[in-house]
């Protein structure tokens, strides 16, 4: 074999963890890379007199004749392996350098396994997983900080985490039990993150953490979370059993149980726990816990109903709709979704259908376009000269509630009845004064926003609430007359989500009516309609139904752009992608598929980035209202024209084949822009 065909046959691998200038493949490829390359391998290693036990893995380099022979004697029993010896051949000079690193306190390691066997391999999803919780903690930002067992060792527990089995755990969720390991140096390396939990962030985004309540977090830690939060004042306390053993258990509005029930091997002790920490809930209780698949379980030996790790620690893992139907049982109440394995429980529930009914409430955006209509009194005139701005605030908060607020709902009442004698007087005054149109605009808005809300409550089963909050109470009044018009009407349009020809039509009518969206078809007949998560909250109200449904079973769309609503299947799939806001060619990182009629989610994900499909009609899903959109129009139209000639179908290229489609045509892509080579 020469150079040429050396060069030729490596870069037409389809296997492998592919760099720049090589790619790293494991011997169990062989038979998916060409047979004349793989014979090849072996002559070499004959020839140099290298057993076949003393290399495992294989780099080839795309520019060189050269190659290297990689031992790693763990990579299939340990998560991120060492490099035992390497030998490096350079077939042009006829020359070989043998490394041993078996010695060596800092060898190189690798990572991303399921890049270098196929996908078929029986280890594939497994090694996936590893690599999507590296990413998820934040531990791949930057590359050149990861080569080394020392350096990725300090990186773990820089970012909080500890390595269990190949698993990353939060270090002050893992329950240490090994003998002879002394307590006291698991305190002098006590780790610190510098964010909060994934649990706490939910709770700050859903503004639970304004000072407003108190926080009690139930199984704390080494008591991150605790210093953040009372860096910026709030009033937050903890109990460890570990760490916090002589902390009380202080009753508080706000408790949180942070991935604690899945360390607790003791399945009475487990429900005492969560019981625990429900009985020192004042409002609401955040639960979280670890997800994992039944094939990442087959690995362990089982234990009870969770697994021994081989630290001897117990781990007890759920689907996430084992976790709910688990915290459902425990306590007797509905829990919500928020994201994958992190429910909220309310006890207080005025303040579970405050956040129902604002998780999906629309605000009216009132920007005034014309002159004020004219009144024909005076005194009106007089009025808005004097109290522009006392009376352009109480318009707004009409356009919020859709209706005249009451004297509790708007915070300058005792100003209005002072000037006007009342908010009714009052609403008269700025309706004739800035349009009827406007208010019967949001008076619509908000009838189908609370038809939502129960709809919603139905779909989970929630039960019916018999003590309504005030301010749905004057909802419930004003647009509906009675609660029992309003289930009635929120029950018809939840029954509809399983209507098919229904569900046809209004995303027959999406289409035409929404800034941007997909319509697939299949056999000539409505599929599926994809749109931009912006675009939800302008769908009909049988639309936004059928998503939020799914989203019961999910929780929140942070990292999902994406969703796709299967017309026949009673399915939505959430399609998550890597650079969508700041890339012409968004890559699909991660993809759920929520299938409502079974009550479950399916999570893929995509980890090899170099495999991961390309999102090539970016532009169809979204509108001006995106910064990029005209950069994206141009591209696009570039990009069509480039592959129009292609034989084959183009939908899920991946960046490499992409990138070698544009060099067979004489283009190299930089950002938006496409330049012809010389």
């Amino acid at each position: 074999m020469n150079a040429e065909q050396f060069k030729e046959l490596v870069n037409s691998l389809e296997v492998g963890k592919k760099l720049p200038d090589s790619i790293y493949f494991h011997k169990d490829t062989f038979s998916d890379i060409p047979e004349v390359l793989s014979k090849f391998i072996k002559i070499v290693a004959k020839a140099l007199k290298i057993d076949d036990d003393n290399w495992n893995l294989i780099k080839v380099f795309r520019r060189d004749f050269r190659l290297s022979l990689l031992n790693y004697p763990l990579f299939f029993e340990d998560s991120y392996p060492a490099l035992e010896q390497s030998v490096n051949v350079d077939l042009t000079k006829l020359s070989h350098r043998v490394t041993n690193y078996s010695e060596q306190e800092n060898p190189p390691i690798i990572h991303r396994k399921e890049t270098m066997i196929s996908k078929n391999h029986e280890f594939h999803e497994h090694f996936s997983m590893l690599t999507q919780e590296g990413e998820a903690a934040g531990l791949y930002e930057n590359s050149r900080m990861i080569g080394f067992k020392s350096s990725w060792e300090r990186l773990i527990e820089k970012h909080g985490y500890e390595l269990v089995d190949g698993r990353l755990f939060r270090s002050s969720a893992v329950n240490n039990n090994i003998e002879n390991e002394k307590e006291i140096d698991r305190h002098k390396t006590a780790i610190v993150r510098h964010e909060l939990s994934a649990p706490m962030k939910t709770l700050a985004k859903n503004g639970f953490l304004s000072g407003e309540y108190s926080i009690f977090d139930y199984g704390c830690g080494r008591g991150d979370d605790l210093r953040e939060l009372e860096a910026h004042g709030i009033d937050v306390l903890g109990w460890d059993p570990n760490f916090r053993p002589d902390s009380e258990i202080v009753n508080s509005e706000i408790v949180n149980i942070g991935f604690v029930i899945n360390v607790i091997e003791d399945q009475d002790e487990r429900i005492s726990a969560v019981l625990g920490a429900w009985e020192a809930t004042g409002k609401l209780l955040v639960i979280s816990a670890m997800l994992a698949n039944e094939s990442y379980l087959a690995q362990f030996k089982p234990y009870k109903d969770g697994v021994i790790t081989s630290r001897n620690t117990f781990q007890k893992y759920f689907s996430q709709a084992e976790l709910k139907s688990y915290i459902e049982r425990t306590l007797d109440d509905e829990p919500i979704a928020i994201s994958p394995g992190i429910f909220y429980v309310f006890k207080d529930k005025a303040l579970e259908q405050h956040f129902l009914q604002n998780r999906h409430k629309r605000s009216y955006q009132w920007k005034q376009l014309t002159e004020p209509k004219p009144v024909s009194e005076d005194q009106a005139r007089i009025l808005f000269t004097k109290h522009q701005e006392l009376l352009e605030s109480f318009w707004l908060s009409c356009l919020a509630y859709g209706r005249v607020p009451a004297n509790e709902e708007f915070n300058k009442s005792e100003e209005i009845k002072d000037i006007i004698g009342s908010n009714k007087k009052a609403l008269k005054l700025v309706t004739d004064w800035f349009g009827q149109e406007e208010l019967e605009l949001a008076a619509a808005m908000r009838k189908e926003d609370l038809l939502i809300y129960f709809a919603l409550g139905m779909f989970e089963g929630r039960k019916s609430y018999t003590h309504l909050p005030d301010d749905l109470k004057r909802d419930i009044k004003a647009f509906f007359d009675t609660h029992k018009i309003a289930l009635n009407q929120a029950k018809e349009l939840l029954f509809d989500i399983a209507n098919i020809e229904q569900i046809t039509t209004e995303c027959l009518k999406a289409k035409e009516i929404l800034p941007a969206s997909k319509l697939t078809l299949e056999n000539e007949q409505p599929h599926s309609l994809t749109i931009h998560k912006n675009f939800i909250d302008e769908s009909s109200p049988l639309l936004r139904v059928y998503v939020y449904s799914a989203l019961q079973l999910y929780g929140e769309l942070d990292d999902i752009q994406l969703i796709k609503i299967h017309i026949t299947s009673g399915k939505v799939t959430l399609l998550g992608y890597e650079g969508f806001d700041d890339s012409p060619l968004p890559q699909l990182k991660e993809r759920v598929k929520i299938k409502m009629a079974e009550q479950d989610v399916d999570f893929f994900d995509y980890i090899n980035e170099s495999r991961r499909p390309l999102l090539l009609d970016k532009i169809e899903y979204i509108d001006e209202s995106f910064k990029d959109y005209k950069k994206q129009k141009a591209f696009n139209k570039r990009l069509y024209k480039i592959l129009s000639n292609l034989e084959h179908e183009y939908s899920s290229l991946n960046i490499e084949y992409l990138n070698n489609i544009l060099l067979s045509k004489n283009y190299m892509r930089k950002g938006y822009r496409f330049y012809l080579l010389d």
